[in-house]
C-alpha cells in the first residue's frame, strides 16, 4: 500500500565498469533470446509488380539505468517529527517544510535509449517497472518488470496501476500517491514550474514523451500546469517519470493527481470520450458492412434499400423497424439453408451405410414385434377369425311373412 515499493535485490556485477557489467549481465539462456519485430512493407519491383517485404529487427535487450554496485535508496528527508510507515513519509511539523524541502530526482529515464526487452516480456500480464520509469532500476535485461512505455493494449484491473500497485478508495489530501479506483484520472497536476513566454511548448515537449497527450493547459499566473493523457497507464507512468525532476530550468515539479474539472465544458468531453469509446466497442462486434449502412457511408447500399425496400409497392419506402426485420429474417434463413446444406450432404455421405443399417434392423424389429409383443401372432389370428365369423349376416327365415296383425274381430 505505500507509495514507494521496496528496492530491487541487489546483484552484484562480474566488473565495476558499466560497459562490462552491460555485456557480463546479458543473459545467455534460450528464455531470454532476443526478441525480434515485424514490419511489412508493400513495394513496386522492376516488372511494376507489387512485392511484400518483410523487415524482421532485432530488439535490443534493456540496459541498466545505474550501476548496481552504487544503487542504493535514500529514506525520504525528515520533514515532521514521526514517520509513518504505512505512506512511507513524515507526519507532523510544518506543512510548508514537504515542499521546500524537496530534492531532485536521482535520475531520468530516457526511452529511446533505455527501453528494451527484459524476463517480463515472456510473462503475459506483467507489469511495468517502477524504477525505469524513475530511470534508477540497476537490473536491466534481468528485470522481472516491463521496460517500455505503455500501450493501449496494456488493460490492467481498475483497482490496480499498471506499476501493480493497489489503489485506495479515496485520493490522499495532497493528491499524491497511486490514486483512487473510484474513477478513471488521466489527468496530472505540474506544479512548481518555471515561467517563461514559450512555457505552453516546453511543458508539451517534456510530457509528449511518456505517451498521447489529449490536452494541455497551462496556468501561467500561478505557475501550474494541467496534461491531460489519452490511456490512463500513460498518465500513471508520466507522474512517477516526471515527479521530483526539472523542464528546462533548475526547478523542481510537484507533479500529484488533478482534481475533477468544474467546468462543464470538461464534463461535455468526458461523456463525449465515454460515448465514442462505446461506439467503437460496438463497431468493432458489428460486420462493416453493417456499420456502413448505419453510418450512411456505403451509397450503394442505400440504392439498395430504396429499391427492395419498397417490396414491389410503388412509391413505398419501409421504415427502418420492417427493413431490419426483412434482413434479419433474410439472415437467418440463410443460416437455416446453410445447415440444412450442410446436414443433406453429410447424409449422402452416409446414404449407403443408412440403407444397409436400415435394411438390417427392419427384419430385426419384425421378429422383436412378432415374438416379444403382448400377444403372440397365434392369438392375433385367431382374433382376426373371430371377427370375421362374428361379421357374416344371419340366415333369412324360412316361414311364410304375415300380411296382417292380431285384432279382437273373430272374423279374420
Amino acid at each position: 500500500m505505500a507509495e514507494v515499493q521496496s528496492p530491487p535485490a541487489q546483484t552484484a556485477p562480474a566488473a565495476t565498469d558499466p560497459e562490462t557489467a552491460l555485456t557480463t549481465s546479458t543473459p545467455t539462456s534460450t528464455d531470454l533470446a532476443p526478441m525480434t519485430t515485424e514490419q511489412t512493407i508493400i513495394t513496386t519491383n522492376a516488372d511494376g509488380k507489387k512485392v511484400k517485404k518483410i523487415i524482421r529487427r532485432k530488439r535490443r535487450p534493456a540496459r541498466p539505468q545505474v550501476d548496481p554496485a552504487t544503487f542504493k535508496t535514500d529514506a525520504p528527508p525528515p520533514t515532521g517529527t514521526i514517520f509513518n510507515i504505512w505512506y512511507n513519509k513524515w507526519s507532523g511539523g510544518d506543512r510548508e517544510d514537504k515542499y521546500l524541502s524537496k530534492t531532485k530526482a536521482q535520475g531520468r529515464c530516457n526511452v529511446a535509449k533505455d527501453s528494451g526487452y527484459t524476463k517480463a516480456d515472456k510473462t503475459p500480464g506483467a507489469y511495468f517497472c517502477l524504477f525505469f520509469a524513475r530511470g534508477i532500476c540497476p537490473k536491466g535485461v534481468d528485470c522481472e518488470y516491463l521496460h517500455r512505455l505503455p500501450t493501449v493494449t496494456d488493460i490492467f484491473p481498475s483497482n490496480i496501476d499498471c506499476f501493480g500497485r493497489d489503489k485506495h478508495s479515496d485520493y490522499r489530501d495532497d493528491m499524491g500517491g497511486v490514486g483512487s479506483f473510484q474513477r478513471q484520472n488521466r489527468t496530472l497536476y505540474i506544479g512548481r514550474i518555471h515561467v517563461t513566454d514559450d512555457i505552453e511548448e516546453i511543458v508539451a515537449r517534456h510530457f509528449q514523451e511518456w505517451g498521447q497527450v489529449e490536452r494541455t493547459r497551462v496556468l501561467t499566473a500561478r505557475g501550474v500546469a494541467f496534461v491531460t493523457y489519452m490511456n490512463e497507464a500513460n498518465s500513471q507512468f508520466a507522474k512517477e517519470a516526471m515527479a521530483h525532476q526539472s523542464l528546462d530550468h533548475d526547478e523542481i515539479l510537484n507533479v500529484r493527481w488533478a482534481t475533477v474539472d468544474p467546468n462543464p465544458a470538461a464534463a461535455k468531453r468526458e461523456a463525449h470520450r465515454i460515448e465514442e469509446q462505446a461506439a467503437e466497442a460496438i463497431r468493432k462486434a458489428l460486420p462493416a458492412a453493417y456499420v456502413a449502412e448505419i453510418e450512411g457511408r456505403d451509397p450503394e447500399q442505400k440504392k439498395r434499400r430504396k429499391v427492395e425496400g419498397s417490396f414491389g409497392l410503388q412509391g413505398y419506402e419501409a421504415p427502418d423497424d420492417v427493413w431490419y426485420a426483412k434482413e434479419k429474417g433474410d439472415w437467418e434463413q440463410a443460416k437455416q439453408l446453410e445447415s440444412g446444406g450442410m446436414e443433406e450432404r453429410k447424409m449422402i455421405e452416409a446414404g449407403g451405410d443408412e440403407e444397409d443399417e436400415y435394411s438390417a434392423l427392419v427384419p430385426q424389429q419384425n421378429a422383436q414385434a412378432s415374438g416379444s409383443g403382448i400377444l403372440s401372432g397365434s392369438t392375433l389370428a385367431a382374433l382376426k377369425g373371430y371377427t370375421a365369423s362374428s361379421s357374416n349376416k344371419r340366415p333369412a327365415p324360412s316361414g311364410p311373412l304375415l300380411a296382417g296383425y292380431g285384432s279382437d274381430d273373430d272374423s279374420d
